[in-house]
């Protein structure tokens, strides 16, 4: 299975190569590594690896920690297939159909950023237009986001917030009443850098779909 480790280090030469060393010895065949941020002498990276049989998150958690200034932040299985390019592959096929170009996208950006579902929402009637097929009929109890206020789905600038078992992350589609909503229940909050990247789709998407 793949999976998908968030893990935080010194940013110091040698500290990529001690994680590399660990999951190594766990059986994991690193597939990807993806920097997320590195400031203030510390490094967040992504990694995307390949594992015999099942994950045992505590034990990874706990070869990784054992690292002097090792920290890992989230484990999760992904669906995300390393080296391909599902941007592009999404924009070929909103440039292809533009009139179901926000369908495409919620059926399709959830992989972009390894999300569980995605849904848009009228940011008026608080109504959902488009579901991915994973995703919930509803975003009231039944949707798992009991108590959640509609104003606090969609913001008036990009956000991320957790609700209830939700990492959710909300963008606006410009020159619309629409938000796109990303969400998954396993791993960390989504990162400043998966949010620029689906800013990024979603601002051509909202451009080719006019």
């Amino acid at each position: 299975m793949m999976v998908r480790l968030r893990v935080s280090f010194p940013d110091r030469p040698g500290a990529l190569g001690q994680v590399a060393r660990v999951l190594g010895t766990l059986g994991a065949d690193i597939l990807q590594v993806t920097v997320l941020e590195r400031q203030t002498g510390r490094a967040v990276d992504d990694f995307t690896v390949s594992w015999p049989g099942t994950v045992d998150a505590d034990t990874v958690r706990e070869r990784l920690s054992a690292v002097p200034g090792m920290r890992v932040e989230a484990v999760w299985p992904t669906r995300e297939i390393p080296g391909s390019a599902p941007d592009y592959d999404l924009l070929k096929h909103v440039a292809t159909d533009p009139g179901r170009a926000f369908a495409t996208l919620v059926d399709a950006v959830p992989d972009l950023v390894s999300a569980e579902w995605a849904v848009t929402v009228d940011s008026g009637t608080g109504e959902l237009v488009h579901r991915s097929w994973q995703a919930p009929s509803s975003l009231d109890g039944a949707g798992g986001l009991a108590g959640v206020k509609a104003a606090d789905l969609t913001p008036l600038r990009p956000a991320t917030l957790d609700a209830g078992r939700y990492r959710l992350m909300s963008l606006p589609i410009p020159d619309t009443h629409l938000h796109l909503i990303l969400a998954r229940t396993e791993g960390s909050s989504f990162h400043r850098a998966e949010m620029d990247r689906a800013i990024r789709i979603v601002e051509v998407v909202s451009i080719i779909g006019r």
